[in-house]
């Protein structure tokens, strides 16, 4: 079987040669019939006619043999044409708060175009810029970025073309809380959202999670700006309790001696953060699409995902099962988005919590 298709694919690489070649002679004899009808034409027509005539034919020539040459390099196989121009991707990377989150993200990005590399090779582009997020997606509808990773809601999804597959399997929903050091007993008695909404929280003003909290009623300061700054108005008492997803205060709080991690709540809500591209770079969310859900077929995303240093026994080192879980409502899900909590294998479904849960739904509202 190996030697049919050896054989087969000398012929085929014997048969682009040859037929290149005879496109290439036939143009050439064609050009030479052409002179002699240039001469003709300088003793019955005008020459102006005749070099007319002759521009229009070798053009002629030119995508005859350019289609040719085309048909056969599409004979060879989509990876043997696209090699040749691989396409950039132009991403963010943050220039005020680098932090090794980040590395996630570029680790999917580049797991799923791998995944898809029969579609084309392509060049990841870092562009450092410090900018909020919503000032990120002004970036990508005027393409200067051609992909951000951030949480969704029903405004980003109608400017910009989501990829809708929950690149952290919805850890990004499992918030804890980062605290002024030494004022943990201010929390320990907090066991019902009537007491956790009455306490002083912060996020970025824009920020999904900010319209998510006050929506279910709690006390939520709009701050614009980044994490950074948010982390630095802690200290300051204009507010208690800073929200952070599992994975994200364990290189904010080495960087400071003033601040801690809240011991005992778990704030939990629906929360995809997708790959964004631009409305008009359909083709690119399509094939990250196909890449990311090629790896959660062969098991390649959940791979990255549970040994990635980012992500690795996040939930384990943030004690999830210790906590007491306050779940509530996301309106920011799109029907779309909303659908996909049905699909399992997209979410964490492993996760043993505290049996003590606070909902919306229940009686301790």
């Amino acid at each position: 079987m190996d030697t049919f298709f050896n054989q087969a694919k000398s012929f085929r690489a014997s048969f682009c040669a040859t037929t290149i070649a005879h496109i290439m002679l036939s143009a050439a004899l064609f050009l030479s019939l052409l002179s002699v009808n240039y001469a003709f034409a300088e003793t019955s027509h005008s020459i102006t006619q005749a070099s007319h005539f002759i521009t229009q034919a070798s053009h002629f020539i030119t995508q005859t043999s350019h289609t040719g040459l085309q048909t056969n390099l599409l004979a060879l196989g989509p990876t043997t044409a696209s090699k040749s121009k691989p396409i950039v991707i132009k991403y963010n990377l943050s220039a005020e708060f680098n932090d090794s989150k980040q590395s996630y993200y570029i680790d999917l990005l580049a797991l799923a175009l791998e995944k898809t590399i029969n579609e084309g090779h392509y060049q990841l582009h870092a562009v450092s810029l410090a900018m909020p997020q919503g000032r990120t997606v002004k970036m990508v509808e005027q393409s200067k970025l051609d992909i951000i990773w951030t949480m969704t809601s029903i405004e980003r999804e109608s400017e910009m073309q989501a990829v809708y597959v929950p690149l952290l399997k919805g850890m990004m929903g499992y918030r804890i809380g980062i605290i002024r050091k030494g004022e943990q007993a201010k929390f320990d008695n907090i066991d019902n959202l009537k007491h956790l909404k009455q306490v002083r929280m912060a996020q970025g003003s824009d920020w999904p999670d900010t319209q998510i909290l006050k929506h279910s009623g709690f006390n939520v300061l709009a701050v614009p700006g980044s994490a950074n700054q948010l982390l630095n108005m802690l200290p300051f008492n204009r507010f208690d309790f800073f929200p952070r997803a599992v994975h994200e205060p364990w290189d904010e709080l080495p960087r400071r001696d003033d601040i801690a991690l809240e011991q005992n709540i778990l704030i939990k809500y629906a929360s995809p953060i997708y790959f964004f591209v631009s409305k008009d770079n359909l083709a690119l969310a399509q094939r990250i699409e196909r890449g990311l859900m090629k790896a959660i077929n062969d098991g390649s995303f959940d791979n990255l995902f549970y040994q990635h240093p980012i992500t690795q026994d996040m939930l384990k080192k943030a004690r999830i099962d210790e906590r007491t879980e306050f779940e509530i409502a996301n309106p920011l899900l799109s029907p779309t988005s909303a659908a996909l909590l049905n699909e399992t294998q997209l979410w964490l479904t492993d996760t043993s919590v505290n049996s003590d849960t606070n909902s919306e739904t229940e009686s301790s509202r």
